[in-house]
């Protein structure tokens, strides 16, 4: 004992005038074995302690009550709640700890020590009576009477010591108590039967524990593969792990999700966050590109025109016109900024005055409309480097994804610095310089050949006008009342010279007025046509072409196939770290595959 007590710490200090330690969190372990012994084990834990001594201190007594809750706390131990009939049950801690663990006592069983200490025919003895017989403190499994040795009774045998236990329960007040809650014997035979009963219950639950179990371990040793001890183990490992790769990611990207790798822990709301939801990357690429056209539609361009009727007057000395930053850095851009049509009329004539060359007054540079039109979508280079930013930061995760569900970490790792990013750095660089080509086209001026821009500025001029005519009609209007007639209806004409006559007024003698109308009907056009072919080419030609599209491609057998021997023994080669890990799972399986095996004879 003295042997095992060194080995625990127990008794001893590592520095001297401090107090020893009572107490360790380790374990004493004996084991008893033979063909006649049963099946069990019993912990005996350290009693309860209310308060730290000379002998005991403050941390030995946490240590007590940490060590009795890690026990009592599993549901499939029985728990023999000990209290002494020396002291009051009430001020018995332990009383306390398995009621809250175990309320209705279902796995808690009561034993009641030293009842030779209780004054016979004493309240305090009638009060442990009523204990035993379950009146006061109720568990389901009851309660039991054991008398222990006496302190003149040490060199008792068990024999001499079951004789004494037999004639106390015999003369005693306990006597009028079950037998088979008095007694060594009794309990043997008690605990026999509560273990048998504990036991055909938990079954259930530990045969489902056990396959979740051997599932787990399972799963991990097909994820850390074959073993991979030389170059040659090593490149069959990657071959047959780059297919399984080609085939998830090549399924992924084309949006085909019939494999089982799809249709695991799926969320209920589409999440683009979550794992799960990121392994179909096609469906994420398609919501995040509608995401980004929908964003190009409502904040990207620079000015929001508000074209009623009661637009307020133009600020002196307002200068809208960005087309004078140019070249200069970006600001940060939310939203666009909210202009109404005198604020409009006067950026064009702002930029009207500053690209004016040879041409007859009313008319207008045709270079204007390219210079408006780079001002009005002056953030879309931003929202696209956003776009395509978002794009490969979810083409990553994808991957980092892919390889977590498909390979142990140290080839993950390995893959991920020696193959992944190089290759995921180098297409992220493609379409930026693909995206910097689309800007270099958008910033030239504007070509087109679309009908929809025809379309939209005569449809433009024509509103313009039929609010003008609409307005000249109704003040050439006259109403007349019916003669004879005594409701208030009236007869309306129209003075048809009137109505031509105001309109020719409205023609405005400013000629810069008409140019800066026109052109403001060719920027907002042209825009709506540009803006399609903008969002279309970001999406084609740079998120598909440069992210999405091949990257299957960046670990497949070909890849493999190319790598040389010290290559893929440096991604694939296993550390000695998992070999263990590989031994240990293994015999983890073994064991469970073993104890299945049980469970099938014993269920």
């Amino acid at each position: 004992m003295g042997s095992a007590m060194a080995a625990m710490d127990v008794n001893s200090t590592l520095n001297v005038g401090s107090i020893p330690k009572a107490f360790a969190r380790d374990v004493l372990s004996i084991e008893i074995e033979g063909p006649s012994r049963p099946q069990l084990t019993l912990v005996d834990i350290p009693g309860l302690i209310q308060t730290d001594t000379k002998g005991v201190t403050k941390s030995d007594v946490e240590l007590v009550a940490e060590i009795t809750d890690q026990y009592i706390t599993r549901s499939r131990t029985i728990c023999l709640a000990v209290v002494s009939a020396a002291n009051d049950y009430a001020n018995q801690k332990i009383l306390t700890k398995v009621r809250a663990v175990d309320p209705e006592g279902h796995r808690t069983l009561g034993i009641i020590t030293k009842p030779d200490r209780l004054d016979a025919g004493s309240g305090l003895e009638s009060s442990f009576l009523d204990l035993a017989r379950n009146e006061d403190i109720r568990f389901c499994l009851g309660w039991h009477v054991l008398k222990n040795r006496k302190y003149e009774e040490r060199e008792f045998s068990l024999e001499e010591r079951k004789y004494a236990e037999d004639a106390f329960f015999r003369t005693s007040n306990f006597k009028h108590l079950p037998k088979d809650h008095l007694g060594i014997d009794s309990l043997r035979s008690r605990l026999s039967s509560l273990l048998f009963e504990h036991i055909k219950e938990e079954l259930p639950k530990l045969r489902n524990d056990l396959e979740e179990a051997l599932l787990a371990a399972t799963q991990q040793l097909h994820i850390m593969g074959s073993p991979r001890a030389n170059s040659s183990e090593c490149k069959d490992y990657l071959t047959h792990l780059s297919l399984d790769y080609f085939q998830v990611c090549k399924a992924a990207v084309d949006g085909h999700y019939e494999g089982e790798y799809f249709k695991s822990d799926l969320d209920s709301h589409f999440n683009v966050g979550s794992p799960a939801t990121i392994r179909r990357l096609r469906a994420v690429i398609q919501y995040m590109n509608t995401e980004f056209a929908e964003d190009m539609r409502i904040n990207g361009h620079t000015y929001q025109v508000d074209w009623s009727d009661n637009p307020k007057p133009v600020k002196p000395g307002l200068k809208l016109w960005k087309g004078l930053n140019k070249g200069k850095p970006r600001s940060s851009h939310q939203h666009p900024e909210k202009i109404d049509k005198n604020e409009a009329l006067e950026w064009v004539r702002y930029a009207l005055d500053h690209t004016r060359g040879r041409e007859l007054v009313g008319n207008f540079n045709p270079l204007l409309v390219g210079q408006l039109f780079w001002d009005q979508c002056w953030y879309w280079e931003d929202l696209a480097k956003v776009h395509l930013a978002n794009v490969a930061e979810v083409c990553g995760k994808f991957l980092d994804i892919l390889l977590e569900d498909k390979c142990p970490k140290d080839v993950a790792s390995h893959l991920r610095s020696y193959l992944i990013e190089p290759a995921l750095d180098n297409r992220k660089k493609l379409a930026l310089r693909e995206l910097e080509e689309i800007v270099k086209d958008v910033m030239s001026y504007p070509i087109n050949y679309n009908h929809y821009y025809t379309q939209t500025v005569n449809e433009r001029r024509q509103k313009r006008q039929k609010a003008s005519l609409a307005k000249c009609i109704q003040d050439a209007t006259n109403h007349k009342k019916l003669p004879g007639c005594e409701s208030h209806h009236t007869s309306a004409s129209v003075d048809i010279d009137r109505a031509i006559e105001v309109y020719s007024k409205n023609i405005d003698p400013n000629m810069d007025n008409v140019s800066c109308e026109e052109a403001l009907d060719c920027v907002f056009a042209i825009y709506e046509v540009s803006l399609k072919v903008f969002v279309a080419n970001i999406t084609t030609q740079v998120v598909e072409r440069h992210l999405v599209r091949g990257l299957e491609m960046i670990f497949s057998p070909i890849i493999v196939h190319k790598l040389s021997d010290p290559e893929v023994e440096k991604i694939a080669s296993e550390p000695a770290a998992a070999q263990r890990r590989r031994e240990f799972l293994m015999d983890r399986i073994q064991r469970l595959e073993d104890g299945r095996d049980i469970f099938k004879g014993v269920m």
